[in-house]
């Protein structure tokens, strides 16, 4: 493995991890993008098993961090995605030999959803892509409203939640807790769209048209495979299921939508053993 800087904005470089594949020369290429919904997490997300069927293939791996909300807003956020695309396809191709025309791309929960906007804003846009509990929009009433489980828990204050995010812009998280109680804040008080997009839903409702997903989808799009649980308390069963249906009713060919009843998708070895065939055969050359 070698970490890279694939950009470096106002003083802060963003890295990625680089696992050469075993495929030779033009090595085919799978995206990570780690979950933490957009404001947790670092590229050091790598899932074994999908990893390990996926080296069998030949794949190369490249994880990449991105910068974190509520410092950096979702524009810029998708920027950095964008960006490491083109990284990927250009330098990383050059030092690392990846086959820029065999790039597939997965993420979990936020980074399921990054992934499925990468099938919106990326050009070129990856061949295939692989949500795992992700989601197809950002201003629903899932995100929008005080959400009942997540109220379970005892009330996070507004000064103890913005404890840990008031600092500079940052690109990955360094395991500093608190920025948990920050999410769990935005769950809380439904204030999530508007901390991490930058924009009030009740107020600027179009403004998010073009960082959902699910009302941006085209023939187009890449095949995609939705994997999620149907009992997940965190992100809701439906928004896979919504994106699936938005996909089919486009034409979009080869989508898949993976249920883990009563189970957490990432854990369930059957539903990532299809994952990964998924990907391979939708990312083959010619």
């Amino acid at each position: 493995m070698e970490t890279v800087v694939y950009k470096t904005v106002d003083g802060l470089d963003i890295r990625a991890d680089v696992y050469p594949g075993d495929g030779g020369a033009a090595a085919p290429v799978l995206v990570w993008i780690h979950g933490g919904a957009l404001i947790m997490g670092n590229r050091r997300c790598l899932h074994p098993a999908l990893s390990a069927l996926c080296s069998e293939a030949g794949y190369a791996h490249v994880s990449i961090d991105y910068r974190l909300a509520p410092e950096t807003k979702l524009p810029a956020i998708l920027e950095d995605v964008c960006d490491a695309f083109d990284w990927i396809r250009g330098p990383g191709a050059a030092q690392f030999g990846f086959d820029p025309a065999r790039v597939a791309v997965v993420g979990h929960s936020g980074g399921g959803y990054l992934a499925l906007m990468s099938g919106v804003h990326a050009r070129p846009r990856p061949r295939v892509i692989a949500s795992f509990y992700g989601y197809g929009n950002v201003d629903g009433p899932w995100y929008s409203e005080p959400d009942p489980y997540y109220c379970q828990s005892p009330a996070v204050s507004q000064d103890t939640a913005y404890e840990a995010v008031m600092g500079p812009p940052l690109s990955e998280d360094t395991g500093d807790k608190r920025r948990r109680f920050f999410y769990l804040y935005c769950r809380q008080n439904g204030f999530w769209p508007r901390e991490v997009c930058g924009f009030d839903p009740e107020h600027d409702a179009g403004a998010f048209d073009p960082f959902c997903p699910v009302r941006n989808v085209t023939h187009d799009f890449p095949p995609t495979i939705l994997l999620h649980g149907t009992k997940d308390t965190d992100v809701p069963y439906h928004l896979s299921a919504d994106m699936a249906a938005a996909l089919l009713a486009a034409g979009v060919p080869g989508v898949t939508l993976e249920e883990a009843r009563g189970a957490n998708p990432s854990a369930a070895a059957k539903a990532v053993a299809r994952a990964a065939a998924f990907i391979i055969e939708h990312n083959r050359g010619g």
